[in-house]
């Protein structure tokens, strides 16, 4: 599959290629991000959105082959980056890695739309180099507590677009989800926030029409 070892490959250029869009998925581990992901893919294709995958891990590939196995996308449309480090390095302090596969996925599949940079799991204060990516998306889930807005992580401060899922658990969790969504929006000052359950695909639609509108131009 030709995936990426920071280990392997020394720091290139960083000029890219193509035109494909190119949208970050990042936020804490556990927050969804790769449920998240697998249901973004089916909505894209189904729109006709010529769509690649680029996921991170420190030392394993264990996302990619979990999206290569799901069938959901031709596995070869899925890389792999090994990152060797903390995750938010690979996407953040030096994005080569993620950038080198993203010009692949370009070469390789002419007419290529958008790509879909999943983060390895990390803190709130995470957040995507925009070297990187045009557009990005910051998970969080109810079951981190409702006070998750009210710390003002980086994250949930500056994504272009806050999720919080596993909206179901609230009631489970003790968490009282109209104020943490009232205040994920006093924090972010209007820009925009969402709620999903992953796990059964409510509020992906309003997250796809989001990325069409502002990344694709719903074309």
């Amino acid at each position: 599959m030709n995936d990426i070892n920071a280990n392997a490959i020394p720091a290139a250029s960083r000029e890219r290629p193509s035109t494909a869009a190119r949208v970050g998925i990042g936020g804490p581990v556990g927050s969804g991000k790769t449920a998240l992901l697998e249901q973004l893919i089916p909505r894209f294709l189904a729109r006709g959105t010529d769509l690649a995958v680029i996921t991170n891990d420190i030392a394993t590939k264990e996302d990619a082959e979990r999206v290569r196995r799901s069938g959901l996308i031709a596995p070869e449309r899925v890389l792999a980056v090994e990152t060797g480090a903390c995750p938010h390095s690979a996407i953040r302090e030096d994005p080569t890695l993620n950038m080198q596969s993203a010009d692949d996925l370009d070469r390789r599949f002419p007419g290529l739309e958008l790509i879909l940079i999943e983060s390895g799991g990390d803190n709130l204060a995470s957040s995507f180099s925009l070297d990187l990516v045009d557009y990005w998306l910051f998970v969080i889930d109810v079951a981190g507590g409702d006070d998750i807005p009210r710390k003002r992580g980086l994250g949930v401060l500056s994504c272009d677009l806050l999720v919080i899922n596993k909206t179901d658990l609230a009631p489970y969790v003790r968490v009282d989800l109209p104020r943490m969504v009232r205040e994920a929006n006093e924090v972010r000052k209007g820009k925009p926030v969402l709620l999903t359950n992953c796990a059964i695909g409510d509020g992906v639609d309003a997250v796809v029409e989001q990325i069409a509108r502002e990344v694709l131009f719903d074309r």
